[in-house]
């Protein structure tokens, strides 16, 4: 029942976006038939390039072929290349979620035991250290991180590629070797947000009463706190993460610019230089899409870690 309610929202939140994302492009300034054409086009030509592109026609009549392309897997043509959108899409989209992957991968292996060391050690100096470090960290943007990591281990040391990517088909060892820098300017940022979270979970965990009974009970506070604790612990650190997927699908448009990863970041990039508004407007969609679904996915999976959320909803 929570899974159809959450389902439906979700349906009913990606229908208004779509509307918002194809008003909000169809106000911009600029005629798309001009940007393809140029400056010296005839008048003539200008009106059959808009009838070939279906922007002369009502906008609600567009948004429908749209929203219905969308649907069927017609993200149309590009307005200066005159290419299919939808197969550009597929291919940038499995690269930035490799990139995104590899950095939620290394933030929640970074975050969850420096968080929980954090919250163990909260009034010893290992605590206050790790603490400390999280919100430096934190207050680091991605790119940032990206050209000091790409300074010392591709310039200074040279044992990793400062940019450039590789198909994981093509050859296994580049495609690792390429995605190291970029995953780890994108996870460690993400990692020092999430840090702060696990702690801030885990004392919680820590003051409440089942976890001193199950000390009193012989347990060790390393053993309490594991059985017993970081269940607990994960709901809200689940919330963040969820938010923290999002971030970092909007965060890979910079990374990718900054390592030349040919994902959809550098795609939407590309596309609004060129002022190709329809490529702007499926990417724009389908990243959309993608925060929504990892919402989606978040909601569903509070049930699953504690199912007294289950049963209050």
């Amino acid at each position: 029942m929570v899974v159809l309610r959450r389902t439906g929202i979700f349906l009913l939140t990606l229908a208004i976006a779509s509307i918002v994302v194809f008003a909000f492009m169809a106000v911009l300034p600029g005629d798309p038939a001009q940007v393809a054409l140029g400056v010296n086009a005839t008048p003539e030509l200008l009106a059959q390039t808009r009838h070939a592109f279906g922007i002369d026609r009502p906008l609600p009549v567009q948004y429908a072929d749209w929203i219905g392309g969308l649907f069927t897997g017609n993200f149309g043509r590009s307005y200066v290349t005159g290419d299919a959108i939808g197969p550009q899409l597929v291919d940038r989209f499995e690269v930035t979620l490799w990139l995104v992957g590899a950095a939620t991968v290394v933030a929640v292996i970074v975050a969850v035991p420096l968080g929980t060391l954090a919250a163990a050690r909260h009034r010893r100096a290992s605590g206050t250290v790790v603490s400390g470090l999280s919100q430096l960290g934190a207050a680091i943007p991605a790119f940032l991180a990206g050209i000091v990591l790409v300074e010392i281990f591709a310039v200074s040391l040279r044992i990793l590629p400062s940019g450039g990517w590789t198909p994981p088909d093509a050859d296994p060892v580049a495609f690792l070797k390429g995605l190291v820098l970029p995953a780890l300017s994108l996870g460690l940022v993400q990692a020092a947000v999430l840090t702060r979270y696990v702690r801030s979970a885990v004392l919680d965990v820590l003051r409440e009463d089942y976890l001193r009974t199950a000390r009193a009970k012989g347990l060790r506070p390393a053993q309490a706190l594991i059985r017993h604790g970081l269940r607990n612990a994960a709901v809200p650190v689940v919330t963040v993460l969820g938010l923290q997927l999002a971030t970092l699908l909007i965060g890979a448009v910079v990374v990718e610019r900054v390592f030349v990863i040919p994902g959809l970041g550098s795609m939407l990039l590309d596309a609004v230089g060129s002022r190709d508004l329809i490529v702007v407007q499926d990417v724009v969609m389908v990243l959309v899409a993608a925060v929504l679904v990892v919402n989606l996915l978040v909601d569903v999976l509070y049930t699953v870690v504690d199912p007294r959320l289950r049963r209050a909803r």
